[in-house]
């Protein structure tokens, strides 16, 4: 079985609840980002939610879903512990029609989980555990590839096993002739990797994306243009979406705009990964560089207009309708 495109990264199931902003002041929990947190912190912010909507997540896996529910073949891997949640996120994404070609495994920690506290405004505040996704490591990255699209996270360098399987399957796609991708994940995460991300933008990675806020730490400047331009130097394809403004695609020198929609935010998670599935979608069936970030742009729009962090409409005809496709 070959695939358009394969996604490496942490399987995270996402928790997601409502939550007000004294709630989060009383938590302790900083607003808008992603925080890594131990077992027992996880325990006790599930214990504190008001309202729970589980679903598969994890940035990589939302993003390959989104793609798989645009019709192309798609494959995750990731690693779960055979538990609840584990078999969950595996059911779910076969029944999605993404391949899970890594099954759920007898180890020790439990399946990684994301409680996700949705403001009045809409912005998200994720509080992982890593358990058992963030100890996926080349051992664990089966020989599935072929000449489509590889989609790598920043978050899987957050542990050293995760840099072997970052590496390993980043060898095994060019070997196959197909392209690697990364998605920064976030500003700590190019901060806390900023010298592996340069390397790998620099020397292995065919497109990167990210936001405006990422791109501007990854090169530590306030000059949102510069860093794009200089991450352009050296990889064919640099993506930067930049909040409620355009989106700028820069290939080489000439740089690729999409107006952004303007929606009334219900729940911001999943924006990126689903700008991302639309993107991708659009750069593997060979669609111009305008068009895909139109699609990208759209595939974000939907999904911040309800709880969840992936499309409950059906953007491939979206994408007819708006004659992108």
């Amino acid at each position: 079985m070959t695939y358009d495109v394969i996604g490496i990264g942490n399987a995270v199931v996402d928790v997601i609840s409502h939550g007000s902003d004294t709630f989060l002041d009383q938590m302790g929990i900083t607003k808008g980002i992603m925080q890594l947190i131990e077992r027992d912190r996880a325990e006790l912010l599930y214990a504190a939610m008001s309202d729970r909507t589980e679903a598969p997540g994890g940035s990589v896996g939302n993003t390959i879903a989104g793609i798989g529910e645009l019709g192309l073949q798609t494959a995750f891997i990731g690693k779960v512990k055979d538990d609840a949640l584990g078999q969950f996120y595996a059911d779910a994404l076969e029944k999605a029609g993404t391949a899970f070609p890594f099954p759920p495994q007898d180890v020790d920690l439990p399946t990684s989980r994301s409680m996700i506290f949705v403001s009045p405004d809409g912005e998200r505040s994720m509080n992982t555990y890593l358990g058992a996704g963030a100890d996926i490591s080349s051992a664990d990255v089966p020989d599935v590839f072929g000449p489509g699209l590889l989609l790598l996270e920043g978050y899987l360098f957050d542990k050293d096993e995760g840099k072997t399987a970052f590496s390993e399957a980043a060898s095994k796609m060019k070997a196959a002739g197909g392209r690697s991708v990364i998605t920064i994940s976030d500003p700590f995460c190019a901060e806390r990797h900023r010298a592996d991300f340069k390397r790998l933008i620099d020397n292995d990675m065919d497109i990167a994306i990210g936001n405006a806020e990422e791109w501007l730490t990854l090169y530590e400047t306030d000059d949102l243009d510069a860093a794009v331009r200089k991450a352009a130097e050296v990889c064919e394809v640099v993506a930067c979406t930049r909040s409620g403004d355009s989106v700028w695609i820069q290939n080489g020198s000439q740089r690729f705009t999409a107006e952004v929609q303007t929606v009334t935010p219900v729940d911001a998670t999943g924006a990126g990964d689903q700008f991302a599935a639309g993107f991708l979608y659009g750069v593997q069936t060979g669609a111009a560089l305008d068009v895909a970030a139109q699609m990208g742009v759209m595939c974000a729009a939907e999904v911040i207009g309800h709880i969840g962090p992936r499309p409950e409409a059906n953007m491939l005809r979206a994408f007819k309708e708006a004659g992108l496709v």
